[in-house]
């Protein structure tokens, strides 16, 4: 299966409002056998890990499961033959309470934000600072004292 981008994953999950892990792997096998490519697990797992590690995807409990949803770097784009997942995969349409999930994404933030600042991980760090700025904007919140944080880090760091 060719590599999904955290936009086309965040297309995928969009399409349904949310699924869970088990969900959009599945889904991403279906797009592979419709484009008669051979699914490699391991890589889908590795591709999904990777969309929620860098925001494009993030999870939030919801009536007892684990549900993805577009994150906050996120631009959902589908890509080819990800319009007929709907009619393959019996899946309900989902609508996650936005202010649950927010919340969620801004303690998943706050967290990720306090161990690269204590990991000294500059990469992060800067990567973290721009998902502070898209929070902002998708969620409608403030994210100014974890942005601080991060700021300091890095001043303090150079």
């Amino acid at each position: 299966m060719p590599s999904s981008t955290g936009d086309e994953l965040a297309g995928v999950v969009d399409l349904f409002g949310a699924l869970t892990r088990d969900e959009l792997e599945s889904a991403l096998d279906e797009l592979a056998f419709k484009r008669g490519e051979s699914a490699d697990e391991d890589a889908i797992e590795a591709t999904v890990a990777d969309a929620i590690e860098a925001y494009y995807l993030v999870a939030v409990d919801e009536d007892d499961e684990s549900l993805l949803v577009p994150g906050p770097v996120a631009f959902p784009t589908l890509s080819d033959g990800a319009e007929d997942l709907p009619h393959i995969m019996d899946v309900p349409d989902r609508t996650v309470d936005r202010e649950t999930l927010v919340e969620a994404v801004e303690r998943r933030l706050r967290a990720d934000a306090a161990s690269a600042v204590d990991d000294g991980d500059t990469d992060r760090i800067e990567h973290l600072l721009d998902v502070s700025y898209d929070l902002e904007t998708w969620g409608d919140t403030d994210a100014s004292e974890i942005r601080e944080r991060l700021d300091d880090a890095l001043e303090n760091r150079n």
